[in-house]
């Protein structure tokens, strides 16, 4: 029986939530390093090395199982240029992709969670996190509104995390370790090493770009219930544009670095819009509650807090009670549960059904003619009150899939106050 089988043997039997993770080590490759590995660099170049959009990604497979995929990063300011872009769809994304099953394609099943912020008009843009599923039948994405400020480029520490659930072959999906979702339709996971974990950026429209320095750290979950970083001689880069020097200026170059030559400590990436662009750098805060300690689900509340904001990629081994959390309750984190989201989104006239139904043309690639949008009310339980724009097609779509697959219709929600995109879903999981 292999380790993942053991594994997963045993979780059924404790009836637990999430992976009984007892004891959590970030060890470094020397101390761990796998037995059969190697840079899915054909991969990662199929994946991301397309000509509609600009990539600065890294393709990870740690030759062994994986449980579980985490992320953190800052939330960083995006600026686009305000100017005309009704004909081009400009927007960043940061993400990380796990793909439990790569035995058939580079392209299976995957997971998706991240930032994103999209030019939604002249002057106006959205901005904040989400998480997707790319299933055998279709889609889902679902913008995360939950946590502190989500929506807002404030410099603040997020973290994303992706943990196989005890039995069968779905994932939760947190957000500041918080659940915010479920995957439903991912494939089987078979023993041995046939998983990738992908994390970095990718732009549409880049010439309306700028993105100042956002250091992606990355982390991945191993059969022996052990979080570790991934050895830098088992990750492959694509960086579709020329690094940025006095030849390759901007906007035409990124800059992008794996830090350390042994271990995936940090891939830091930017993409200048000019030569005098300004940068953000990082920076540490003290967001610690007062002096009274809050014990929530066994969590330290004020030593969370703290760590969220300066040490984000070791709390789940330096927060009393975290690790714990994570594995049993569904919240762990009261200050994403108790704060309300801003948004810098704004009301403007380029959020009408127009510019809506464009964008949602757009994102699924299919002819805006025969787009349907209507004007509707959400109720609270679906997360999003108001007014929202419904945009509907029954036409044939990639979805926002990279992979060559097509699926029947989709259906996509905007907010109408701001414009901001709330959810979508295409083929046979809408």
């Amino acid at each position: 029986m292999t380790g993942a089988e053991t594994l997963n043997r045993e979780f059924g039997k404790l009836g637990v939530a999430r992976p009984a993770i007892i004891s959590i080590v970030f060890a470094l490759a020397a101390a761990a390093t796998p037995a059969a590995a190697a840079p899915p660099k054909s991969a990662c170049e199929l994946t991301y090395a397309g000509n509609i959009a600009t990539y600065a990604m890294t393709c990870s497979e740690p030759g062994e199982p994986m449980f579980g995929g985490f992320a953190t990063w800052r939330n960083i300011p995006i600026k686009f240029d305000q100017v005309d872009t009704s004909n081009t769809t400009v927007k960043f994304s940061n993400f990380l992709r796990l793909t439990p099953n790569t035995a058939a394609s580079p392209f299976e099943n995957n997971i998706e969670i991240g930032l994103y912020a999209e030019k939604t008009g002249k002057t106006t843009q959205s901005y904040g996190p989400s998480w997707t599923e790319f299933g055998n039948s279709g889609g889902k994405t679902k913008a995360i509104k939950a946590g502190v400020n989500p929506s807002t480029p404030d410099g603040r520490n997020h973290t994303y995390m992706l943990l196989r659930k005890p039995s069968g072959d779905q994932w939760d999906v947190l957000y500041d370790y918080n659940t915010v979702g479920t995957t439903t339709d991912q494939i089987k996971v078979i023993p041995g090493a046939t998983n990738r974990i992908d994390i970095g950026m990718e732009l549409l429209g880049q010439q309306y770009a700028n993105v100042p320095v956002i250091a992606d750290r990355m982390q991945f979950l191993d059969g022996n219930n052990t979080w570790r970083q991934i050895a830098t001689k088992n990750t492959a880069k694509v960086v579709t544009l020329p690094a940025c020097s006095t030849t390759n200026k901007p906007p035409k170059c990124i800059n992008a670095k794996l830090t350390d030559a042994t271990t995936f400590s940090e891939w830091t990436i930017s993409k200048p819009r000019t030569a005098t662009s300004s940068i953000a750098r990082e920076h540490t805060e003290d967001a610690a509650r007062g002096n009274k300690t809050v014990i929530y689900n066994g969590v330290d509340q004020q030593k969370l807090h703290s760590c969220m904001a300066n040490d984000p990629n070791n709390c789940l081994r330096d927060v009393p009670g975290l690790l714990e959390c994570v594995n049993t309750y569904s919240d762990c984190n009261t200050e994403s549960i108790t704060a309300e989201s801003a948004n810098i989104g704004q009301a403007a006239p380029e959020a009408d059904a127009q510019s809506i139904r464009q964008r949602a043309a757009a994102a699924f690639r299919v002819d805006a003619t025969n787009v349907n949008i209507v004007k509707t009310t959400s109720p609270d339980g679906a997360g999003h009150s108001g007014s929202i724009w419904e945009v509907h097609s029954n036409q044939t779509t990639p979805g926002l899939a990279v992979s060559h697959k097509k699926f029947k219709g989709f259906t996509a929600k905007y907010s109408a106050l701001t414009g901001d995109f709330l959810e979508a879903c295409w083929g046979a999981m809408c």
